[in-house]
């Protein structure tokens, strides 16, 4: 068996990654074989790709993917040979095909297509914790999240309408405003021509809002903090711009009593109930049309150099899906 994937030798801009084909040994012990049909690209390979994470070089890359099981290895009593499945946090997604942990792969059912079911793991598994156990939205919450037309951003916002939230997204452009106010939101704050702390107070009554996703970083951190409500949430989660800089205890006291939490979803699916769980819950909000998903990107594996730039650019929206 052949397989075509990506390999980084070196950390840095995207012109590191390289195509190879190479062969691929059986599965192991606990393992799974599969022939992949759709491959999610998310920002969480571009840290990972670019040395803002650590990786054991030379490294696959990629986290994220659907494909078909076509050989098990011992041991594995829960899937078949031709069942779909899907993945999130296992890295080596970048390739046609690959051997991958069994107890990491969700059954995708039939309402989830192999498509979806890429684009939708990781990012709608991180919406699920972040809107539902880091803090638990409740009906007539004031929300803010960052990056509002992105691919996280365009879920958080129909997830959180269904909740019940009053969800307020950030993002940048009259184009990309308009296409976040589609996808749940009841307001939408431009970034670029907009002060961001000063909307939140006018459209909350000055309360500020009782959550900020934030997954900008450095850029953003102390709009964040300005635009908390009393007791407030910030729930930092990425960092497109570069790390946040040090949480000041004395100012989260000053600014009142706020709460400052970093998470990330490996900790919130680490174990196989919590996995199974999370993916169940994406996928009944996905088959009963909660969620709509817009997967308006499809390229090729072969063009990853590119997709890289267009996504660290922020010229996409929606998901990225790439095609084995």
């Amino acid at each position: 068996m052949k397989t075509t994937r990506v390999i980084v030798t070196e950390q840095g801009d995207p012109d590191v990654m390289k195509l190879e084909t190479v062969d691929l040994p059986p599965p192991g012990a606990g393992e799974v074989q599969l022939e992949q049909t759709a491959i999610g690209l998310n920002y969480m390979d571009v840290y990972q790709r670019s040395g803002h994470y650590p990786l054991s070089l030379p490294s696959p890359m990629g986290l994220e993917a659907a494909g078909r099981v076509i050989a098990v290895g011992d041991g594995v009593n829960s899937l078949s040979v031709g069942d779909r499945v899907a993945y999130a946090g296992v890295l080596g997604a970048y390739a046609s095909h690959r051997n991958a942990p069994a107890a990491r792969m969700v059954k995708l059912p039939d309402g989830v297509s192999d498509e979806i079911g890429a684009a939708v793991m990781l990012k709608g598994m991180t919406v699920e914790y972040l809107m539902q156990r880091t803090y638990k939205v409740q009906p007539g919450d004031d929300v803010l999240f960052w990056a509002a037309s992105g691919g996280v951003g365009q879920m958080a916002g129909q997830w959180g309408a269904n909740l019940g939230a009053r969800m307020i997204g950030v993002t940048a452009g009259a184009e990309n405003c308009a296409s976040a106010l589609k996808m749940g939101y009841a307001d939408v704050i431009d970034r670029k021509s907009e002060n961001v702390a000063e909307r939140v107070r006018e459209l909350t009554g000055g309360k500020g809002v009782r959550v900020v996703y934030d997954s900008v970083g450095a850029a953003s951190y102390q709009v964040s903090l300005d635009s908390l409500a009393t007791r407030g949430m910030f729930v930092s989660f990425g960092a497109t711009t570069g790390p946040a800089p040090h949480v000041n205890p004395h100012e989260l006291q000053v600014k009142g009593s706020l709460y400052f939490t970093r998470p990330t979803l490996a900790n919130y699916v680490a174990e196989r109930g919590d996995l199974e769980a999370s993916a169940a819950e994406v996928f009944r909000l996905i088959e009963s049309g909660v969620l709509s998903i817009n997967i308006n990107q499809r390229p090729p594996l072969s063009e990853i150099v590119g997709a890289h730039r267009a996504l660290e650019a922020a010229t996409t929206t929606g998901a990225t899906v790439l095609t084995p």
